[in-house]
């Protein structure tokens, strides 16, 4: 008598999948001209993100030369990473600490800062002066050459230099871009000026789109200056696009990694004073062709991103998505 329950208690779950199964089906045979527009989206994600971080994922565990197939080799990449790189513990691992603490949050706020003053400009103005603060982290390496290798040259015609001599501040020229003890200084600045991205024009529209009546509402509840307006109004109607400035500041801050190479002109950093982790995967991959170990790095610096996203998700996240 039990098996015979056991066996219709069995028909009936194989009952219930199958009809969740044709639901489903007939659910999505009822939307695929909405499918049919996200295909190349979901397509093109799959094939330049995800496959690529699972393969990443796969070959940490492996010795990969790029000529001989790769060879498991279990947690080795991870453990030599951990105990026996000393440049990437030395070096690459607080460099990019240093170098993400300092631009995300340093970025981050100067944007909202910006856009803040900005949203306040008359209309036929404000747009000359968001093409000023965006055209930048468009033009990449082509600032880096024009302005600020010739600004901070370590000899006396860089104009750093110049400037500060004919103030009197130093007495002979500072290796800006040379000296380890300055590089990280001039790493962080020439990143912060050219973060105003993407991130910066979110932080703009949100702050435009704040529906004027709450300022209006607010003021005649009490609240009295421009700083509690921001705190109450402002910034919790836009966080969603917060949520988004901070992911692409906290992104653009960890894969900003060839700054300290393009200024110094050298590869690696003088004593290694710019080398961050972004360096030492190119090191290993395209140069030394350990791509195992690259891969294995490239996965230490996903869960990092990934770890400051959560951390932006809990400040600036819709709760119920947590």
């Amino acid at each position: 008598m039990s098996g015979k329950v056991q066996l219709s208690q069995t028909q009936q779950s194989t009952r219930l999948r199958k009809n969740r199964l044709s639901l489903m089906i007939d659910e999505i045979w009822k939307s695929r001209v909405s499918y049919l527009f996200i295909a190349p989206f979901v397509l093109a994600f799959s094939l330049f993100i995800i496959i690529p971080v699972i393969v990443a994922f796969g070959l940490s565990f492996t010795y990969f030369n790029t000529i001989q197939a790769p060879s498991y080799a279990g947690w080795e990449n991870f453990q030599y990473l951990l105990s026996q790189d000393i440049i990437f513990l030395k070096h690459a691992l607080p460099n990019t600490l240093t170098f993400a603490l300092i631009v995300g949050p340093g970025g981050y706020i100067a944007a909202f800062v910006l856009a803040w003053l900005i949203a306040q400009i008359p209309d036929r103005l404000r747009i000359w002066f968001v093409l000023a603060f965006y055209a930048p982290s468009l033009t990449g390496g082509v600032v880096m050459n024009i302005i600020w290798q010739p600004m901070l040259s370590g000899d006396r015609i860089g104009y750093l230099n110049s400037f500060l001599l004919g103030l009197g501040i130093i007495d002979e020229p500072q290796l800006w871009v040379i000296d380890p003890k300055y590089l990280m200084i001039s790493m962080v600045v020439v990143t912060m000026w050219s973060s105003m991205g993407v991130g910066f024009l979110a932080m703009v529209a949100g702050i435009l789109n704040v529906d004027k009546q709450l300022y209006e509402a607010a003021r005649i509840d009490g609240i009295k200056s421009r700083l509690q307006e921001i705190w109450y109004i402002t910034i919790p109607y836009m966080k969603p696009q917060m949520l988004f400035a901070s992911v692409m500041a906290i992104v653009g801050a960890f894969k900003a990694g060839q700054v300290g190479e393009q200024l110094s002109g050298m590869k690696p950093t003088p004593e290694y004073a710019g080398h961050m982790i972004h360096s030492h995967i190119s090191d290993y991959g395209l140069i030394r062709y350990e791509m195992g170990y690259a891969a294995a790095l490239s996965v230490v610096l996903l869960c990092m991103i990934y770890f400051f996203n959560r951390l932006s998700w809990r400040l600036f996240g819709p709760k119920g998505d947590e």
